[in-house]
C-alpha cells in the first residue's frame, strides 16, 4: 500500500478512530464491510479504506487496508445549486453514499445539533446565520 501522499503519521490517523462503522449500508455477507479512513488530495482522489469480513459468530476473520479511487458518481441538487459526490470507493456494491441511511450516524448528528443548540442557542435566534438575504 503506497502512502507517499498520505498522512505523515499513520498511528496518529488511526489513533483518532477508536472504532469504524461500515459505510456501505445494507449488503450481503459476501461483500466486505468498508470504512474510509482518509482521502488523498490527488487527481483523481484516492482514499485509504479499512475492509473486513465477519465470521458467522461475529468474530472478524479478515481485515485489510487498501487504497482505492473514489466513486466518480455525483448528484446535482438543482434547488440548492450544489453537487454531492458519492463518498464510497469506485465500483462499490449497492447504493451510492448519498442514498445510504445510517440510523446510528443520524442519531449521532442529531445529538450534536441538540448539544450545539443548548450551548449556543438556536440558529433561528441568530439573524447573522441566515446571510444577507432580505425575504419580503
Amino acid at each position: 500500500m503506497g502512502t507517499d501522499d498520505g498522512p505523515d503519521d499513520m498511528d496518529d490517523l488511526l489513533g483518532d478512530k477508536p472504532y469504524v462503522l461500515c459505510e456501505l449500508g445494507e449488503h450481503d455477507e459476501v461483500v466486505e464491510h468498508a470504512a474510509r479512513l482518509w482521502t488523498a488530495e490527488t487527481e483523481p482522489p484516492k482514499s485509504l479504506w479499512f475492509l473486513w469480513t465477519d465470521s458467522p459468530g461475529g468474530h472478524r476473520i479478515h481485515h485489510r487496508l487498501v487504497t482505492l479511487p473514489l466513486c466518480p458518481v455525483r448528484i446535482h441538487h438543482v434547488r440548492e445549486n450544489y453537487r454531492q459526490w458519492c463518498g464510497l470507493y469506485d465500483d462499490h456494491p449497492g447504493n451510492h453514499s448519498f442514498h445510504v441511511r445510517d440510523p446510528l450516524r443520524d442519531a449521532y448528528h442529531a445529538q450534536i445539533r441538540s448539544d450545539a443548540e443548548r450551548a449556543y442557542g438556536s440558529a433561528a435566534d441568530d439573524p447573522g446565520l441566515h446571510g444577507d438575504c432580505d425575504e419580503r
